[in-house]
């Protein structure tokens, strides 16, 4: 639900005193938690959560120089972190944030998965409060930080292409190759993804959309299907597969607020993003878990925010989505095994 509290500005005004990132290149997921916290009907919560949470952050960067008509070399440079927040602040003072997010959209999508696709996750929680109400100097704020974020961490992923096939999500996921005795960071698996057979044919295999409506349906069928997966898969990697359902839904959450002439490319983008963390996160063999029948959906969302953790609570907060549109249980258990993966680490 929206939120009527207040609350969330409250943390947004607290959380824009931090940087992006911590502890070397770890992304700040306080901003996109709270919203999440703050939808799922505990905004009581969230100052104690932040109060916990800001112990590790580092403060905002400041800005030394301006991003100009450079912009595009500029793009990447993690360095520039603190200039690339201070251009969107601007921007987002002199033009409506629709016209701002719409001239920026398509030339951040090429680099989604900039940190670990935390980029884009951030700005679709950010776009979502806006579009739900209004836009309030620290909503504006959060826009700012995440395309910012966004910006200064723009990575492509190698081999990257975009659908030209007949498969469904579900199948083209299967088709995914793994990448073999993976070890190491998500950059270090994402450059090895240049020399994998089959990746490049894998991402071509996905059904090409043929209008703008049919690209957010298959993008919604993505999105669903990473989440079912992650009963049986998330095993692998409980962490970093949750990023294979909360990137992709980032992107549809923040369609609406977009030309439809970008709807295709975010499809694209957003294919992109789920297929690389599947290859390069993904287990060799699905776990067999029991079916579960009897979950409640408040009383998932409430385990999961019980946790405290980030992760949980946002793919959570994602599974929910699913729930809503396809009224499948085992979103729900989705839900569920993510918190029990995560907690038990």
């Amino acid at each position: 639900m929206p939120d009527r509290t207040g609350v969330l500005d409250e943390a947004y005004q607290r959380l824009h005193r931090t940087g992006p990132e911590f502890a070397g290149w770890l992304s700040n997921h306080a901003p996109m938690t709270v919203e999440a916290m703050v939808r799922a009907g505990r905004p009581d919560l969230v100052h104690r959560w932040v109060d916990s949470y800001c112990e590790r952050l580092h403060e905002l960067p400041p800005a030394s120089c301006r991003i100009g008509s450079e912009w595009l070399e500029a793009m990447g440079d993690e360095r520039r972190i603190g200039d690339w927040i201070a251009h969107f602040r601007v921007e987002l003072a002199e033009r409506p944030w629709r016209a701002v997010l719409g001239t920026w959209w398509p030339r951040l999508l090429p680099g989604v998965a900039a940190g670990a696709t935390h980029g884009v996750i951030r700005v679709g929680h950010a776009v979502r409060v806006l579009l739900e109400g209004s836009p309030t100097a620290p909503r504006l704020d959060e826009l700012a930080h995440g395309l910012g974020y966004w910006a200064a961490r723009w990575e492509p992923v190698p081999g990257a292409a975009c659908p030209e096939g007949s498969l469904s999500p579900r199948e083209a996921l299967l088709g995914v190759p793994l990448l073999p005795e993976p070890s190491s960071g998500f950059q270090k698996r994402l450059a090895r993804l240049a020399f994998l057979t089959g990746w490049p044919e894998s991402l071509a295999a996905l059904r090409c959309p043929a209008n703008s409506a049919h690209a957010h349906d298959v993008l919604a069928d993505l999105v669903d299907v990473a989440v079912l997966r992650y009963r049986t898969h998330g095993h692998g990697s409980a962490v970093m597969s949750v990023h294979g359902a909360t990137a992709p839904n980032a992107i549809l959450r923040t369609l609406p607020a977009l030309p439809e002439k970008l709807w295709v490319p975010s499809l694209c983008a957003a294919w992109i993003a789920t297929a690389a963390v599947t290859s390069v996160y993904a287990p060799s063999r699905p776990a067999i878990v029991a079916p579960e029948t009897d979950l409640a959906l408040d009383e998932v969302l409430e385990r999961a925010v019980a946790t405290g953790d980030s992760h949980v609570i946002k793919f959570a907060d994602t599974a929910v989505d699913t729930f809503a549109r396809k009224g499948d249980p085992d979103a729900l258990a989705s839900a569920q095994r993510c918190t029990e993966l995560i907690t038990a680490l």
